[in-house]
């Protein structure tokens, strides 16, 4: 049994505080997902340069892949590097995606300061119980929970749909209420992974459900909605993993107007992981395209990190709107 830590103790902070503050200023806070180094390096790195508060993100399948030893320490390692670089930008660790009691306790134990509990694929009544489970747990050791009503499409990690199911804003009421939950995922016409729609050449995305939005804020004024599947698969990626070896033909996802757009409203996170892969992978098959004869990792996947940097600082200046926050 892995060792029990607070996430104090790691320096991280919990995100309530962070979105009263998104919600009061117009912003969203930024959850970006990492599985590596070079991954948490960069959001750190541009996190701190360009002051904005962040949210390091890890699915269930990042933290069987880096261990979940290791990721307490890489968390510990995101502060100490922050402070060294002499930013005090705060930074919390969230479980993107739990599925399970059991999942969201043993991130709490070793030292998340938030858990996601997706309770989504349940009944409505199933997911209040499940929801409350884990907010009492979490709640008793100061941990904030993130609860989702709607179900989004798409495949990333071990989270798939092949259809999507809208919020319904008459029941957000009453799941807050009896979950005790401190954010809601809602689904809005946002999806996972980088084919979030099917349209055809010269075809726009459809407009995101801010209908759906609104009225959801109407019903809870002042609390914290967050966005998933919101990379907006920006199309330079797309054309140099295609242009370099890559098939990705017809990924595309949402547009960072919409995102600037539900930023400035009850929407205080906004999770982005595909853009950061789609990065990440667009450098390194082009820097090996012309460099055929590297064999060193730090070469290409420096020059990965160095494309991630920029893309997050992009995100927190343009987009979310977090940059000078923290």
């Amino acid at each position: 049994m892995a060792e029990k830590v607070s996430y104090k103790e790691l320096g991280l902070i919990d995100t309530r505080e962070m979105f009263k503050r998104a919600m009061d200023g117009g912003y969203a806070i930024p959850a970006y997902n990492f599985n590596n180094l070079e991954q948490i390096q960069a959001i750190v790195t541009a996190c701190s340069e360009t002051g904005s508060p962040v949210i390091l993100q890890v699915s269930k399948g990042a933290r069987s892949y880096a261990d979940e030893t290791m990721l307490r320490y890489m968390a510990l390692g995101a502060v100490k590097m922050a402070r060294h670089k002499g930013s005090d930008i705060p930074i919390a660790l969230h479980l993107d995606h739990g599925d399970t009691f059991e999942l969201c306790k043993a991130c709490v134990d070793s030292g998340f300061s938030s858990v996601m509990i997706d309770g989504s694929h349940h009944s409505f009544e199933e997911n209040i119980a499940l929801t409350r489970k884990v907010v009492e747990y979490a709640h008793d050791h100061d941990v904030a929970v993130e609860g989702e009503l709607g179900v989004l499409a798409g495949i990333e990690d071990e989270v798939e749909a092949e259809t999507s199911t809208y919020t319904k804003p008459e029941e957000v009421e009453e799941f807050v209420q009896k979950t005790g939950v401190d954010s809601l995922a809602i689904s809005i016409g946002t999806s996972h992974g980088a084919y979030k729609f099917k349209i055809t050449e010269g075809e726009e995305p459809p407009p995101l459900r801010f209908d759906i939005l609104e009225e959801c804020e109407r019903r809870l004024p002042g609390f914290p909605i967050v966005l998933h599947g919101a990379s907006s698969v920006l199309p330079k990626y797309v054309e140099l993993i295609n242009q370099y070896g890559g098939r990705m033909e017809g990924a595309v996802g949402v547009s960072e107007e919409q995102l600037r757009r539900a930023a400035k409203g009850a929407v205080c996170k906004i999770n982005i992981d595909s853009d950061g892969r789609l990065a990440v992978t667009a450098s390194i098959r082009e820097y090996m395209a012309k460099h055929p004869e590297e064999f060193d990792p730090r070469k290409y996947l420096g020059a990965a990190r160095t494309e991630l940097i920029k893309l997050i600082k992009h995100k927190n200046e343009k987009v979310l709107g977090s940059a000078g926050r923290a």
